[in-house]
């Protein structure tokens, strides 16, 4: 029986644990033993969060260390995704096109920019052009997955390709991972509460998808620093 996109699998976080207190083994690939705890069922989501150093739940990992899903669970696969040339000021084909101004008004209500600033791509302080397109890329992703009926919390995997801004040696992924934190892992695992660090945010979202970056020497696009490829799965609330 295959799941409906409408149903709700159990999304559930794992801990990491020594595999000794684990009760249980089903054979896996090859006939390896598994611990049938690590197993998810048929309708089941589960998150691996490594746990902190005492053992307890941590309350903003980055990421899933993995995710595992039972074999009922549908899931969506979007493809690569990149920022939308939304600054028609500045001139197509540079990075300066793929700055989303009405992303930026949320979270930086006081900064204005004259249409000459627009179009030399001028960026509140503190923001560089790979968070901006970042900013912009993810609000794409979620429109992606509005489009099929899924939220960014269904997030279970991304994979980020980074070019390198004009001049710079490599790509800048603190710069990435600050846009990344606006629209996802901004939500604290113990209180449910937004964690002030990344506040203000444009997606509240306790989700941790699993993850992976990749620095590229061009992206398909002119101008686009960075591209997203994103995998979800239907039960998001």
């Amino acid at each position: 029986m295959s799941l409906r996109p409408n149903a709700r699998p159990r999304v559930r976080p794992r801990v990491l644990v020594a595999a000794s207190v684990v009760a249980g083994i089903v054979l896996g690939a090859g006939g390896a033993a598994v611990a049938a705890d690590l197993v998810p069922r048929p309708r089941e989501v589960v998150y691996t969060i490594p746990p902190l150093s005492n053992g307890g739940v941590s309350p903003d990992p980055f990421l899933a260390a993995g995710v595992g899903m039972g074999g009922n669970v549908a899931t969506y696969t979007a493809s690569g995704t990149g920022p939308a040339a939304r600054n028609t000021a500045a001139p197509a084909g540079s990075p300066e096109r793929y700055i989303d101004y009405a992303l930026l008004a949320e979270l930086y209500p006081t900064f204005v920019p004259t249409p000459e600033q627009r179009a030399a791509g001028a960026l509140p302080p503190g923001v560089t052009i790979t968070e901006a397109q970042g900013l912009n890329a993810m609000a794409r992703v979620q429109e992606n997955f509005a489009a099929a009926g899924l939220q960014l919390d269904a997030l279970t995997y991304m994979r980020i390709y980074v070019d390198n801004p004009p001049g710079a040696a490599s790509g800048d992924y603190n710069g990435w991972n600050r846009a990344y934190r606006k629209y996802v892992a901004n939500v604290s695992r113990t209180t449910g509460d937004l964690i002030p660090a990344y506040a203000p945010v444009l997606y509240e979202n306790e989700t941790r998808p699993a993850r992976a970056n990749v620095e590229v020497a061009t992206l398909p696009v002119a101008g686009w620093l960075v591209e997203i490829e994103a995998e979800g799965h239907y039960g998001s609330r």
